[in-house]
């Protein structure tokens, strides 16, 4: 705890950072799209709370820095975001009104924000991938607990990974990956064993344990040590294709973020599972420290390191607010679609006291979200328990 407490700048600086430029992006998104068709802007804030600081740009839009430095929003003139917004039109900003747009404009505001989180994670990807490569490399298994999941499915020592499923395993993550999602679900490994090809059924169990980040989270395992047996060629990308490689890559992450909500809306995985900004602020904080802590390694080296590691962790906290912001809650992105989807079919708006009531009981089931996963996130960087790293 006393560690936790004391690198308290260090994990307001990881937050803000991760948090600051996916959600920006974000809005940036809405904003773009909103005023390629000629819609007013009232305000694109950055924070929540009194600004700290806020110009007025020459279209009668504010600019606003708010002192609590996570989230941030955009407010079209005559948009409903909250119940209390609903039938308001802001006077002075230059453009139409956001209810003057057409349903379908009105539609591609919406999803433009989601959108431009998905492209920056596809060019985050795409940079990392276009740097450094993909690396190939067999797996096996070097150790196996005892009566764990993989010794009463039959996985002993010296078995190497041949499919999962029926998708190849080309590295540890493609192994990691697929059991995480699927606690308690029984899976088909394919090995070799001596040589000889082997079908086996594993159920992996869910368990509180560390992660590679050292907090104490809920997580599906079967037990087992890994180590690689044979390295393969290393893959090169040309800009081009890295840039395929990057959009692959996230339609793959938006694929694993959709397993795992159904997992959870099923009871098959914990809600713990899932991160919000605390949790965020701790991993990035133990980036940080686990980079810095390297004996032997160069400033710059560090540096280097640190940089592409809370790169790529930023490209899957953008794909993560994208998706969320597509649930169809009336407060988000999803939600706001539902309603201009209605209107599109029927011909009008949704009555207005619909409007207040669906977006009042959207804010309320919102900030319970937000609650559970934060008291979650809380508990798993060790506040209370001494696990912390």
């Amino acid at each position: 705890m006393g560690q936790l407490l004391s690198q308290g700048p260090l994990f307001i600086v990881c937050l803000v950072f991760m948090m600051g430029i996916v959600v920006i992006i974000h809005e940036l998104g809405h904003y773009l799209m909103g005023r390629l068709f000629g819609a007013a802007v009232e305000s694109f804030s950055v924070g929540f709370g009194r600004p700290v600081f806020e110009r007025k740009d020459k279209v009668g839009t504010r600019w606003r820095v708010n002192w609590i430095p996570l989230g941030g929003f955009v407010k079209f003139v005559g948009e409903s975001q909250l119940a209390g917004d609903v039938g308001k039109v802001e006077q002075g900003p230059l453009g139409k009104a956001y209810k003057n747009l057409t349903v379908w404009q009105r539609m591609l505001v919406s999803l433009a924000g989601p959108l431009a989180n998905f492209v920056l994670a596809s060019l985050i990807f795409s940079l990392i991938l276009g740097t450094h490569g993909r690396t190939n490399y067999s797996v096996g298994i070097a150790a196996v607990v005892a009566d764990s999941p993989a010794e009463r499915g039959g996985l002993k020592v010296g078995d190497a990974f041949v499919s999962i499923n029926g998708h190849p395993v080309t590295d540890a993550s493609s192994i990691t990956i697929p059991i995480m999602l699927n606690p308690n679900e029984e899976m088909t490994f394919e090995m070799l064993r001596d040589g000889a090809p082997v079908t086996l059924k594993v159920t992996p169990d869910e368990v509180v344990r560390e992660n590679e980040f050292g907090q104490m989270v809920p997580q599906a395992t079967i037990g087992i040590g890994m180590a690689p047996i044979a390295m393969g060629e290393r893959i090169k990308y040309n800009p081009v294709q890295a840039l395929g490689a990057g959009v692959v890559e996230t339609g793959a992450t938006i694929d694993r973020t959709v397993t795992m909500l159904s997992r959870i809306v099923t009871g098959k995985m914990s809600v713990h599972t899932m991160t919000g900004p605390v949790g965020i602020g701790d991993i990035s904080r133990r980036v940080v420290n686990k980079v810095w802590e390297q004996p032997d390694v160069s400033q710059t080296a560090k540096l280097e390191q640190l940089f592409w590691m809370l790169l790529s962790i930023c490209a899957a906290i953008s794909v993560g607010v994208g998706f969320f912001n597509l649930l169809p809650l009336p407060v988000l992105d999803g939600g706001h679609l539902v309603f201009h989807a209605y209107e599109a079919i029927v011909g009008r708006e949704l009555p207005e006291k619909v409007q207040e009531m669906s977006l009042t009981f959207g804010l309320i089931l919102l900030l319970g979200m937000v609650v559970v996963i934060t008291w979650g996130d809380i508990m798993e960087t060790g506040l209370f328990g001494g696990t912390g790293g």
